[in-house]
């Protein structure tokens, strides 16, 4: 399937429909010296894999990042929630894509973290997580 009315020349290789969901954002990076940081941006458009955010601060490529989305309103949700590895009422993903605008912020392409993953033990190791943020996942 070509997307040329989207830009794009090519075939189409996401697994999900992305769906616009222009809504602010709160994150929060996952290192040791930045997890106490909330930090805002917006939500540009969203799937059950992943998002695409924009906001002001470069992040690493293959960083994780800790998202606080308004889960009630997404119609996607349920989706979300069962593959996603949830902490402290937010979504962990790893940033696969970043661009800068011409106005300075940035494109981030954000692709949530699966429960499934077979990198799970590794993923604590490469990101640092709040114990404050653990304690809410008891029952997860």
């Amino acid at each position: 399937m070509d997307s040329i009315e989207n830009g794009h020349r090519g075939i189409e290789r996401r697994r999900f429909v992305r769906l616009p969901y222009r809504s602010p954002l709160k994150y929060k990076i996952c290192k040791e010296d930045t997890i106490k940081k909330l930090m805002s941006g917006y939500t540009e458009n969203i799937s059950q894999s992943g998002l695409l955010c924009n906001i002001n601060d470069q992040v690493p490529l293959d960083c994780v990042l800790w998202l606080a989305l308004d889960m009630g309103i997404l119609s996607i949700c349920s989706e979300i929630e069962r593959n996603s590895v949830i902490l402290q009422h937010g979504i962990l993903g790893r940033v696969i894509r970043t661009y800068q605008k011409k106005n300075g912020s940035f494109d981030v392409g954000v692709r949530f973290l699966t429960r499934s993953e077979t990198d799970t033990g590794s993923l604590f190791q490469k990101a640092y997580v709040d114990e404050a943020m653990l304690g809410d996942n008891a029952d997860r």
